[in-house]
């Protein structure tokens, strides 16, 4: 045999031919085991003409980067392809992805005709969750994007944030932090998709609640780069300042109102009413008498 003869690539790749054909080579305990899930596996796997694979309408995913895209196209052409994608069968000859859309873009870029495939059975609400949680598990989706999914999975598929979490393996507290960057102005969640500004930036920024206050800092990261800390500083110095402010207005507020109440008492009996607090919000009220006859007056006014 000519050892110089090239020998032709499965398009499959090393990757699922290694899988499926090593199974052959289990020891005579786990063979039957084996030979069953390799069975069923076998079943739900079919090389599809790629024409007839439409993309999924409800892809959480809305951007796909052409640079990163005509690289895995390049690296099909070698490799071929290493995982299937996933689809359903909606009719004859005619499936849709569930997950696994950016392979399949990148395939046709390659010029593919066949595409390896794993196929489910999924109604729409299946299908729509099975592909929000395999993206969300991509590490190259953006802060934003993982929020967007979280926020379908919450509404569409009526899912609660602990269930999500268990879904998706956080906490809830992590969960919530994606969901409040949907809170954020659109300037800024537009730097957070686009990759401006990291989720640190972001979770700062949610701790701001006046809206001007988040696109100044916004404003200034872009402009001097600033760090996280750097802006978790500036949050800090602004909500301290805005704590101070609202006790110097709750104290007017409380002097105000003392005010307007020492008024009315001072009216309702006759005489000078002094009414004092602290900043525990105890006090006292002094009722003066000049003698016996307006003591008994302001007692006849109290019923006592």
């Amino acid at each position: 045999m000519n050892k110089n003869i090239p020998v032709k690539k499965n398009s499959l790749g090393r990757g699922l031919s290694a899988l499926l054909s090593d199974a052959n080579n289990v020891n005579s305990t786990n063979q039957s085991a084996t030979e069953t899930i390799v069975t069923a596996t076998l079943e739900n796997f079919k090389e599809l003409p790629i024409s007839q694979i439409e993309v999924n309408p409800t892809q959480p995913r809305e951007y796909f980067n052409e640079d990163a895209l005509n690289e895995l196209a390049e690296s099909i052409k070698v490799q071929g392809i290493i995982q299937p994608i996933t689809v359903r069968q909606l009719a004859q000859d005619q499936y849709q992805i569930i997950s696994g859309e950016r392979r399949y873009r990148a395939s046709k870029i390659a010029g593919l005709e066949v595409l390896p495939a794993f196929i489910r059975t999924a109604n729409d609400q299946q299908l729509l969750e099975m592909a929000l949680i395999e993206n969300i598990q991509r590490e190259d989706l953006n802060s934003l994007e993982v929020a967007l999914s979280y926020q379908r999975l919450i509404s569409e598929c009526s899912l609660k944030q602990e269930e999500l979490g268990e879904r998706v393996g956080k906490n809830r507290a992590t969960v919530n932090n994606y969901l409040r960057l949907l809170k954020l102005p659109p300037d800024i969640q537009a730097s957070i998709r686009d990759g401006k500004i990291s989720m640190g930036h972001a979770r700062a920024l949610i701790n701001v609640e006046n809206i001007e206050d988040q696109l100044a800092i916004f404003k200034k990261i872009t402009a001097e780069d600033l760090s996280v800390r750097k802006v978790e500083e500036l949050v800090r110095g602004l909500t301290k300042s805005s704590d101070d402010d609202n006790v110097t207005k709750s104290k007017f507020k409380m002097s105000a109102e003392f005010n307007k109440l020492q008024t009315s008492l001072s009216s309702h009996f006759g005489t000078k009413i002094s009414l004092k607090t602290d900043d525990n919000k105890k006090g006292e009220i002094k009722i003066p008498f000049v003698s016996v006859e307006d003591l008994n007056r302001i007692l006849e006014i109290l019923h006592i």
